[in-house]
């Protein structure tokens, strides 16, 4: 038998070797893991309704590329923003957070604050603990700076401070100021001769506007839109100068889909996280001329039809790169649907057999169905197994369910982590949720929702929408009467009084009315 005596020198530098190569093996593993970690897009539409694609019902439209997410993923029956209205639903989608804890946390003019605290956990900022790069393209409308925002030097704090590496957006909506575009909190294309003044309480001496100069206007407005006119089209809000910069209401959905292209192509070696937001079908809807005529529905059905596009092209993108079977896409609207939302656009007129709500009742602002339960899917090529589920989801989820899959520990206060019923491989969802229009709130708990009672009208007449507002309690069985015709209040006085204690335990006992009437 031989044997070797090995000096200390030696078994020191064998040592060493060998644990050179276990650290050279982990750097390796992590290499690996960091490639597999599944890019996540968000892709988000504005008003689109639950029955605006034909995935969910719609016949007079068609919508092959968000079927395709729908069909081909997890398409959800039951699937909801957290509230009628736009800034509200973001800020649950990115926070995951209920909006109401927030009292700010509604329909933002051009010039507000940053609604979100820098110090708060948001989605993006915890996909950056994980290693993801992180981007926004498209409509922001949580508010910007810290007031009184100087258009013309570095914006902060903006989406760059609560977790976006990237952002390339538009400050709130189409229809309001400032209509300039703003990269990483600089005004695109801004010429400093000629700065930027926005006012949403006076306007600028000698600017037009919508209500006094209708012979410069190339959209007529019906309500509330009648102040600065940029590119034909009366705003929300006063501005003055920044002419270069000013965007092309015609482009931008191409505009948005070039950035969204270019962010995937730009970072297609790393994880990333991508929060598309498209601003369609919000008004002034102004399709690219080549989609003119595409729905016969007007403006309105066209629109939907050139974001159903840029979606397809956007996909398209994913699979060039080489990256869509390591992509989780979810699909969702930010509220339910409006049609006449302040301008003359044919959009009630042309409507034909169209049903933008699907068989639901009410629309944006509304506490009924149709103003929070949206179009939702999962989608993830090869990972996914195309289902429908029943399951009681919301955007709000999505924070804890991506921190999850991520290995996260962060998590939002009002968020569940519902990952393998996003996935598919669970049919279980939410017990119950809150959900809320301008304020209001109602709860819907397992196939119920009751909504407390709320002084106001009934309609909102400017958009003829169903407001859910009613001097008496309201019971619905969704699952028996999805277009909620049947107030089961007085008729099912125990399951009412099980879901207001349900309501008061979440919400307390001082919203609107609920303290005023009694139950009967």
């Amino acid at each position: 038998m031989l044997t070797f005596k090995l000096n200390p020198l030696t078994c020191f530098l064998l040592l060493l070797s060998v644990l050179l190569a276990c650290n050279q093996k982990k750097g390796t593993e992590d290499q690996v893991t960091a490639k597999t970690q599944p890019n996540i897009i968000v892709i988000y539409m504005d008003d689109l309704g639950y029955g605006d694609m034909s995935a969910y019902g719609a016949t007079e439209i068609s919508t092959p590329n968000m079927d395709r997410l729908a069909n081909e993923g997890v398409r959800f029956t039951n699937g909801y923003a957290s509230s009628a209205t736009c800034t509200p639903s973001r800020y649950a989608l990115l926070t995951g957070t209920y909006p109401w804890r927030n009292k700010d946390a509604k329909i933002l003019p051009g010039t507000a604050p940053l609604l979100i605290d820098t110090a708060q956990m948001t989605l993006p900022k915890m996909l950056k603990q994980q290693g993801y790069y992180t981007g926004i393209v498209g409509k922001w409308h949580l508010g910007l700076g810290s007031g009184n925002v100087d258009w013309n030097q570095k914006i902060s704090p903006s989406p760059n401070e609560v977790g976006f590496d990237y952002s390339h957006i538009l400050a709130a909506t189409q229809d309001r100021v400032p209509t300039v575009y703003i990269e990483d909190g600089y005004v695109v294309n801004l010429d400093p001769n000629d700065p930027i003044e926005v006012d949403y309480q006076k306007n600028f001496e000698g600017e037009p506007t919508g209500k006094d100069n209708p012979e410069m206007l190339t959209m007529k407005w019906h309500h509330g839109h009648n102040n600065s006119i940029v590119n034909g089209v009366p705003r929300i809000g006063f501005m003055k100068g920044g002419e270069a910069a000013k965007w092309s209401d015609v482009d931008m959905a191409d505009h948005f889909l070039e950035k969204a292209k270019a962010f995937v192509k730009g970072h297609k070696n790393e994880p990333f996280f991508l929060y598309y937001a498209l601003q369609q079908p919000h008004v002034p809807r102004t399709p690219n001329p080549r989609f003119e005529g595409a729905t016969g529905m007007g403006p309105r059905g066209d629109v939907i039809a050139e974001a159903d596009w840029c979606i397809g092209e956007f996909i398209k993108t994913l699979e060039e790169e080489g990256i869509l079977e390591n992509t989780l896409i979810v699909f969702s609207s930010d509220n339910g649907p409006v049609l006449n939302d302040g301008y003359y656009d044919d959009a009630v007129e042309k409507l034909g057999g169209h049903r933008p709500a699907g068989p639901l009742r009410g629309g944006k602002y509304s506490l009924f169905e149709a103003g929070t339960r949206v179009p939702f899917s999962v989608y993830w090529k090869g990972k996914v197994t195309p289902k429908v589920s029943d399951a009681l989801v919301c955007q709000v989820d999505l924070m804890s369910s991506l921190a999850d899959l991520v290995d996260s520990d962060q998590k939002g206060t009002d968020s569940k982590d519902l990952l393998d019923t996003f996935l598919g491989n669970s049919n279980e969802g939410r017990d119950e949720l809150i959900i809320e229009a301008s304020g209001r709130t109602a709860l819907r708990q397992g196939d119920w929702i009751m909504i407390p009672p709320y002084k106001g009208p009934a309609v909102a007449k400017a958009v003829n929408i169903e407001l859910g507002n009613d001097d008496e309690y309201q019971l619905y069985n969704l699952k028996e009467d999805i277009g909620q015709q049947k107030n089961l209040a007085s008729s099912k006085p125990e399951k009412l009084q099980k879901m207001v204690a349900a309501y008061e335990k979440q919400r307390g006992s001082d919203q609107g009315e609920i303290e005023q009437l009694e139950l009967k």
